[in-house]
This record gives structure tokens, C-alpha cells and sequence, in this order.
């Protein structure tokens, strides 16, 4: 295979394995056997892309299908970038090292805001025009999926089409479709409107939006019969007999996730207020335990990785995890391999399986209480009490563990100096529970980090109404915060970290937007914005600048509250949770009334009409 990328370039950049393809279980086709080759892409560095499941789900399923191709891509880091500008080389996929441009498709996974000015990058680097309309017969069909498209507006301007929901369900009929257009010669808006009629599927050229005088949106309307008004999420309602990667490509230098990924649910019975995942993949829906015995013991055989992460939203709510994790200590005892277990809430039972899967010394527990009282807990339906905490806690001290780790966010509605402070009191709670141990019987010195991020509303959650604080305000909290921190009597137990408000304000425009924000975006990246979730890459001024240059105005999107009937850009999607469930939601929050979990009553969100998962579990 022909190298995109001479050998003196690779010896000039950082990290050349990034480029080069050939890993472990990498899929190689005869392109004379393939009629459809898709690009499947990560727009950020290689380590982060090879870390996401989604991708290698798909790359999987792709791969299986007759004469389907499925190739990846991922953003160059600024070395190669500004390399393969100034000598003009086009970006290449791993697999072939062919260009982007001379793809069928271009998949795109849009996974977190920040990442918008990436997705520019990948399609000037490919010679693709970055606005669809401007795309001819000779480019690829751009495609986003993703949870950042729960809300596309501010990008839809650069895609040809949407995939809404869980890749798994559509993309063979997307397939045939463009295969079938293909060989009566069609045009590529025939083919989006062939695609347009499939479920799932939303073409922003056929969806016209109105606006009111004020600048909120009026209404939307279809511009192409072969289009919906609304368009519904796809889901996979049986994860057990569907596509699973048992070979996982395995990189060559180190990824961010290094190791076996086995998903064990979808979706979340917590109801968190603040969460959009545990809005957006309801309801709730198991895998069969022996299916995960059985892709554990093949992923890890054929990726010779020495750990395996069992990946859900809550996994301490899967109902057969006990038996699972008895299966993989049982067939992995003595062995090497390192069971990680993510998003458990801490309590016995979990104390009981962490202190047999890893070594109790290296580790530091995680707890994400979200807010510093019990009151504004209730707020956002956190279902974890200062008990629960604090008991926790206790139990992990006692069986050796020193390190706690404690996640809040600052701004959250209805917060209040007391709730602020709070952060910092509970996180000496913590420490004064370590304390009240014998001195004999201590692991030396407690180390508790609370951290705090910035909230910000997100689409399909019942916070969408609620306003975001301003910059100032945002760091204000976090100084009310560090100045109570300082004032504990174990202060020296304890850090704290927050994070940068400069970004959250940016996210929180890019999450909120509709389609007039996209002007920001393009202007930001013809600033020279890239990479904008690394700390050391990101540029607030360029930011500040394409916001002026586009004439938005960032407090209509961010700070300014929203009236219970407002149309949202977003509206038009439907993710399965009905609006009426989130203001429901939204007023009770107001009330400081808590909404129980979904296996203990229904709270009627509208999921049921999947017609399976956890919606059914308990029915007759």
C-alpha cells in the first residue's frame, strides 16, 4: 500500500502512527469486490477517535456488508495540517491512504460541541466545499450523526444529511438507496430526497425555518414532499442480536481508552435534569448477559488488550451485573487483565467488586454529586444524598482506599451562595470522615479533589428553559467556591479544580443555537480556530471576533431565559421524550420536587412507545 505521507514528512511530526493505518484487526478489501466506499470520521487527533465505541460499532457493521467499504479519518494535528496545506496534499483515509474526496460518503461523528471547527478542517483539507449547497456530483455525500445532532442546526449548513439516533438501524436501506440511484444515473439532490423519506434521516435543505421579529423561531416547514416535518430518532430496541465489533481495531500508540470497550446498556432510569444522555438513549435497554460473556472473552482473544471497561450511563443499574463481573473474575483470575467499571455508584456491593477487579492503592474513587446541598440536589433530581456520600466514603476508607474524587457544577438554577459553599463543605465532610478512623488504621493522608464544571442547558433536557450564567458570574461562583475551600480546617486535604468559563460560554452558543450561529462557526475557523477542546489550542479572541463579524448576539443564545412555549431549533427533532414530560420535569425542578427512577414508577416520558426496554420490563 502507497503511503499518502512521504517518510520525511512522517519523520518531521509528532507521532507519525496517527497516519499510517496497518493496526491490528484493520479491515483490508479488494476495491475491484466494493461499489460503495464510506469515510468514516472522528474530527479530532487518532488517540481520541480510536477511543470511541461508536465508530468501531459502525466500522464493524459497515465492513460486513457486501461491497461496502468502510475507511476512517481523523483530524491532523496542527504539524501535518499546516504540512498538508503548504504542499497541498489532500486528506487521505488510514485504510487505502486514498483521498476523502474520491469517497462515496463522508460519515462524520459529532460528539461534543467544541469540535465544530474540526469538522471544517476535515472538509477543506479534503478539497470538499464546506457549505453542501455548494457541493457538486463530484463530491461525497456528507453525513452527521452523533449526540451533538439532537441539535444540528449550527452545522447544518456544512452537511448534506443527518443521521438522528443509533447508527445500527438505517444505514443498509441509506445504502441501497444510493446504489440504486447510482445506476439509473440520478442526481445527488434525487438521492437526498431518496434519502429524506427514511427513518431517521433529516436533510437540512428541505426544512425551512421562520422567525418571529424577536429572533426566536417561528415555525418549520418542509420545502420537498419527500420530506417530514418531524423526524424521529432511529433505536436499537434488541442490543443483543445486532452488530458488535469482536475484533476491535487496536492502535498503535496509546488511545485514551486503551482497552476492550463492552457497552452492557443503553440508556439511564435516573432522570437527571441536567443530563441530555439520559434523555436522548431512553428507554433503558439491556444487553443479555451471556452475550457480553461471550463478546468479552472474543474482544479480548482478539485484541490481546489486558483490560476490559464495562460502558453504560449507570452500570451499577444493570440488573445482571453481579453475574457478569463473577463471570470475568472467574475466566480472567491470575490472568492480567484489569476489570474497569465506570459510572458505579459507590456502595457496598461496588466496594466489594473494585477491591477484587483492581489494585485498591492506585485507585481514587469518583463521585459525581452535581451540587454542593441536598436542596439544590433535588433541583436537578441527583438521587444521592449527603448519606449515601458520606457512607460511601466510609466504607472505602475502611478497605484502604485515600483518594476521593468529587464532581459538582456551578450555575445550576436556582443556586445560591449557600449551595456554592456547600461544595466546599461537603468536600470537608469527606475528609473529616476519613479522620474519624483510628490513626493505626489509615492509608497516610486523604486526598480530596472536588472539581467543578459550568452548566449549560442542553437541548431535550428539562433544563432547555433555564438561562446560563454570564462569564463573570460563572467565575464569581468559583471564587465563592476556592475562598470556602480555604477556610476548612483540612484544607490542606483538600483541591479544587474548575474549569475554564471562557469555553463553557462558547459550548453553551453552540449547543443552543439555530442556524445563524453556523456564520460563527466558519468565521471562527477562518480565524484559525482548531482543536478548540484542548485548553493549549483554544483561542477565546477568535471566538469573540467571528461573533461580532456575524452579527450574533451570544445573550439571546446563552443568558436569556426561555418562555414555556418558546419554539426551540431543535424542535422539530423527535427524541423520544415528549416536550410536555420535560416541562413537567422543568416545573417540578422549580418546586424542588424529586421525580423517582424509572424502575421504581414511570414518570411518563413518552418512550414507551418504542415499544420494549425497561418501559416493558415490569408488565405482564
Amino acid at each position: 500500500m502507497r503511503q499518502a505521507l512521504s517518510d520525511e514528512i512522517l519523520m518531521s511530526i509528532d507521532k507519525p502512527a496517527r497516519y499510517i493505518g496497518n493496526e491490528v484487526n484493520m479491515v483490508r478489501k479488494d476495491l475491484s469486490t466494493v461499489d460503495v466506499r464510506f469515510a468514516m470520521c472522528f474530527p479530532d487527533v487518532y488517540e481520541i477517535g480510536m477511543s470511541h465505541l461508536g465508530i468501531q460499532i459502525l466500522y464493524d457493521m459497515f465492513n460486513q456488508m457486501e461491497g461496502v467499504y468502510c475507511e476512517r479519518v481523523y483530524s491532523p494535528w496542527h504539524d501535518l495540517d499546516h504540512i498538508m496545506r503548504e504542499k497541498k496534499i489532500p486528506l487521505f483515509t488510514l485504510e487505502t491512504q486514498d483521498p476523502v474526496k474520491s469517497m462515496d460518503f463522508l460519515g462524520i461523528t459529532v460528539q461534543y460541541e467544541m469540535c465544530y471547527t474540526n469538522i471544517l478542517q476535515i472538509l477543506d483539507l479534503s478539497n470538499i466545499p464546506i457549505y453542501a449547497a455548494e457541493r457538486t456530483e463530484e463530491d461525497p455525500i456528507v453525513i452527521g450523526g452523533g449526540p451533538c445532532t439532537y441539535n444540528p442546526e449550527p452545522i447544518a449548513d456544512f452537511f448534506d444529511l443527518f443521521y438522528i439516533g443509533e447508527g445500527e438501524t438505517s444505514y443498509r436501506e441509506l445504502i441501497q438507496r444510493y446504489r440504486e440511484n447510482e445506476k439509473k444515473g440520478g442526481t445527488r439532490k434525487e438521492f437526498l430526497q431518496q434519502a429524506a423519506e427514511i427513518s431517521g434521516i433529516y436533510v437540512p435543505s428541505f426544512l425551512d425555518v421562520s422567525y418571529h421579529e424577536d429572533g426566536t423561531v417561528a415555525g418549520f416547514s418542509s420545502n420537498n414532499s419527500h420530506a417530514k416535518n418531524t423526524v424521529t430518532k432511529e433505536l436499537v430496541m434488541d442490543l443483543s442480536h445486532t452488530y458488535y465489533p469482536e475484533k476491535p481495531l487496536v492502535p498503535f500508540i496509546r488511545a485514551t481508552q486503551d482497552r476492550v470497550v463492552l457497552e452492557i446498556q443503553r440508556g439511564c432510569i435516573r432522570g437527571c435534569r441536567f443530563c441530555q444522555a439520559g434523555q436522548i438513549y431512553r428507554p433503558v435497554r439491556e444487553r443479555d448477559v451471556e452475550f457480553l460473556k461471550e463478546m468479552a472473552v472474543k474482544m479480548l482473544k482478539n485484541s490481546g488488550y489486558e483490560e476490559i471497561s464495562l460502558s453504560s450511563l449507570s452500570s451499577s443499574d444493570y440488573s445482571h451485573l453481579n453475574e457478569l463481573l463473577e463471570f470475568l473474575i472467574e475466566t480472567y483470575q491470575g490472568k492480567g487483565v484489569n476489570i474497569s467499571l465506570p459510572s458505579l455508584r459507590v456502595d457496598a456491593f461496588s466496594l466489594d467488586v473494585m477491591s477484587k477487579v483492581q489494585d485498591v492503592k492506585k485507585t481514587s474513587l469518583t463521585f459525581a454529586p452535581e451540587a454542593g446541598t441536598q436542596r439544590l440536589r433535588n433541583v436537578i433530581n441527583k438521587g444521592l444524598t449527603e448519606e449515601n456520600i458520606l457512607h460511601g466514603c466510609d466504607l472505602a476508607f475502611h478497605g484502604g482506599w485515600n483518594k476521593v474524587k468529587l464532581y459538582f457544577m456551578l450555575g445550576l438554577p436556582s443556586e445560591t451562595e449557600e449551595d456554592m459553599r456547600g461544595i466546599a463543605e461537603l468536600s470537608e465532610r469527606v475528609a473529616e470522615t476519613y479522620y474519624e478512623i483510628p490513626k493505626s488504621e489509615r492509608n497516610g493522608k486523604v486526598n480530596v479533589t472536588a472539581s467543578t464544571s459550568f452548566f449549560i442547558p442542553k437541548p431535550f433536557t428539562p433544563f432547555q428553559w433555564a438561562p446560563m450564567c454570564t462569564k463573570e458570574d460563572f467565575l464569581n461562583r468559583a471564587r465563592i467556591v476556592n475562598n470556602r475551600m480555604k477556610e476548612m480546617l483540612n484544607r490542606k486535604s483538600l483541591k479544587y479544580n474548575w474549569h475554564e468559563a471562557d469555553v463553557s460560554f462558547i459550548e453553551g452558543l453552540l449547543a443552543r443555537g439555530d442556524r445563524k450561529v453556523s456564520k460563527v462557526v466558519y468565521l471562527a475557523y477562518q480565524n484559525g480556530c482548531l482543536f478548540d477542546s484542548w485548553g493549549d489550542s483554544y483561542h477565546h479572541e477568535y471566538w469573540l471576533k467571528a461573533i461580532e463579524d456575524a452579527g450574533i448576539d451570544i445573550d439571546f443564545y446563552t443568558t436569556r431565559p426561555r418562555k414555556e412555549d418558546e419554539i426551540f431549533p431543535w424542535d422539530f427533532i423527535d427524541a423520544g421524550v415528549t416536550k410536555e414530560f420535560l416541562l413537567r420535569e422543568w416545573k417540578k425542578s422549580q418546586k424542588e420536587e424529586v421525580s423517582p427512577n424509572c424502575k421504581v414508577q414511570c414518570q411518563g416520558c413518552g418512550a414507551v412507545r418504542f415499544g420494549g426496554g425497561i418501559c416493558f420490563e415490569n408488565k405482564n
